[in-house]
């Protein structure tokens, strides 16, 4: 499949009225052909308004047609083969073996909201019955059911080019839920979106769903992001990205007319815990397992383990010479973009020039263009505490190392978390207490808890929950992977009195 620069709006393919730019490989430091042309103020309208047409059309088809829908994207995704894997490579400098793997979450995903589409456990259908000789007050009948928001503005990620992409888990659960999404491609990886952008266009077609289902927009600027999201038409946000970014695009959702609920992944450092017995029985187990999720695609995910907090002493202290060993085989690795390498690079410098920080190791230096080395730092819980920098996110393979005097100050540490998307302990039987003590503020700070774990990787499933308290997510009640995803998009209706041959087919009389 050629690749031609164009956007998708509904059926059609113009090419953008805005500025030309191209992806660049960052790996090699070298502009890609072809070029991609960002979407005009008109074509974003058009693409917004297809969606509003198509939206009352698309809720109402059987759920087992947006299953199928789901599916067939799945299988035109796989149908590309080497030319999707070729390309995302060369646009994100990710090796070969993450990419097919993603590619393989991304299915795995459309298959799981195909499932959760059939079921209709989604619709959270209730029936109470009149009661008309209810005292004091008879009881009307009533009906509710969970129906679709709207069209909803999808923003591809950098560091995830399919599974939080074009038709990762914002798509895959906002077009479950009956909602049809316009779609921001990042522009670090156009290609890679086109090619998967024309695959849910052709889905569309050969099961003839409204045009409109679905759009692709290109833009290197920000205009693109601002103007979608502003738009009167769209109805909710699936974005995820940096604090910076998420935070302009709530504030922008919220100054409309009328405000829309923006679904943010933003910012995480996913704190390691690790409890004294623990820590003295198995430091070096532990050491290894850290470095290889620091270390673990370049440190670009947003479960990358960024802080580890531990009582101070020989036990520590061994692991943290164990850190030392493990990195030194460490090879510095491509960074998605330059840009993000050069956010790397400084926030890493900034880190490491605060009072009282120190470097513990690093692993091997940078051969190549836009490469990162890893590193961990060092500092007192006492520094931990005062210095709110120390606690912010550095996108990349950079870790702090956290000393604790003891138990209460361990305990003062992890109270000044802000929000995560994890948190893991590392704990042995004899450390159930300590664990059973930290585990209602811990509770209160993330949305998955990990005993011996590492948080890189995340399960595709019914129980699973990728969000948390502000910073990580700008609606902690809500999940952006796993089952629970749909939920964003969705709200309730109550059908009070409805004679039965109104009643939607899910609260009909023969429901029950």
């Amino acid at each position: 499949m050629e690749l031609t620069g164009n956007l998708i709006i509904g059926n059609d393919m113009p090419r953008g009225g805005g500025t030309r730019f191209r992806a660049v490989d960052p790996a090699g430091d070298r502009p890609l052909a072809p070029e991609f042309y960002t979407a005009a103020p008109a074509q974003i309208d058009r693409a917004c308004q297809l969606a509003e047409d198509a939206f009352d059309d698309y809720r109402a088809l059987p759920l087992g047609l947006r299953a199928d829908f789901l599916t067939a994207i799945g299988d035109n995704i796989m149908a590309l083969g080497e030319t999707l894997i070729a390309r995302a490579v060369e646009e994100t400098g990710l090796p070969r073996g993450r990419i097919e793997g993603e590619r393989a979450r991304t299915l795995a995903q459309l298959a799981l909201f195909a499932d959760v589409a059939r079921r209709g456990d989604f619709l959270h259908t209730v029936i109470e019955k009149a009661l008309p000789d209810r005292r004091p007050l008879p009881r009307p009948d009533l009906r509710r059911r969970q129906i679709a928001l709207g069209p909803v503005a999808v923003f591809g990620a950098s560091n995830f080019p399919l599974a939080f992409s074009v038709a990762g888990g914002d798509s895959a659960s906002a077009l479950a839920a009956g909602c049809p999404i316009v779609v921001k491609a990042h522009p670090a990886h156009p290609g890679t979106s086109e090619l998967v952008g024309r695959a849910i266009q052709q889905a569309a077609e050969r099961l003839r769903l409204p045009p409109g289902v679905f759009s692709l927009l290109h833009g290197a600027e920000h205009g693109v992001g601002r103007r979608l999201v502003a738009h009167p038409l769209i109805q909710a946000v699936g974005f995820t990205g940096s604090r910076a970014a998420g935070l302009a695009l709530v504030e922008l959702a919220r100054s409309r007319a009328v405000p829309i609920p923006v679904y943010a992944e933003m910012s995480s450092i996913n704190p390691q815990i690790l409890l004294p017995s623990a820590l003295a029985d198995r430091g070096a187990a532990i050491a290894a397992g850290y470095v290889a999720s620091l270390a673990l695609g370049a440190g670009q995910f947003c479960t990358s383990p960024g802080l580890v907090l531990a009582i101070d002493g020989e036990p520590l202290q061994h692991f943290c010479r164990q850190v030392a060993v493990a990195l030194q085989d460490i090879p510095a690795a491509t960074m998605l973009t330059g840009g993000i390498w050069r956010a790397w690079r400084d926030n890493t410098e900034a880190l490491a020039a605060v009072a009282g920080v120190s470097r513990l190791a690093a692993g091997r230096p940078a051969k190549g263009a836009n490469q990162a080395q890893a590193a961990v730092l060092v500092a007192d819980a006492r520094d931990f505490l005062s210095q709110p920098s120390l606690s912010q996110e550095v996108f990349g393979p950079t870790s702090l190392v956290v000393r604790c005097r003891d138990k209460r100050q361990l305990r003062e540490a992890v109270m000044a978390l802000e929000g995560q998307l994890t948190l893991s302990l590392h704990l042995d039987e004899a450390d159930h207490d300590d664990a059973r003590a930290l585990l209602p503020v811990l509770e209160r700070r993330a949305g998955r808890l990990l005993v011996n774990g590492f948080p890189t990787g995340v399960d595709v499933g019914y129980a699973m929950v990728h969000g948390g308290p502000f910073p990580a997510t700008s609606d902690a009640r809500t999940t952006s992977v796993g089952a629970g995803a749909i939920a964003r998009f969705l709200r309730p209706v109550c059908y009070q009195d409805f004679p039965a041959a109104l009643l939607p087919v899910e609260l009909a009389p023969d429901a029950l």
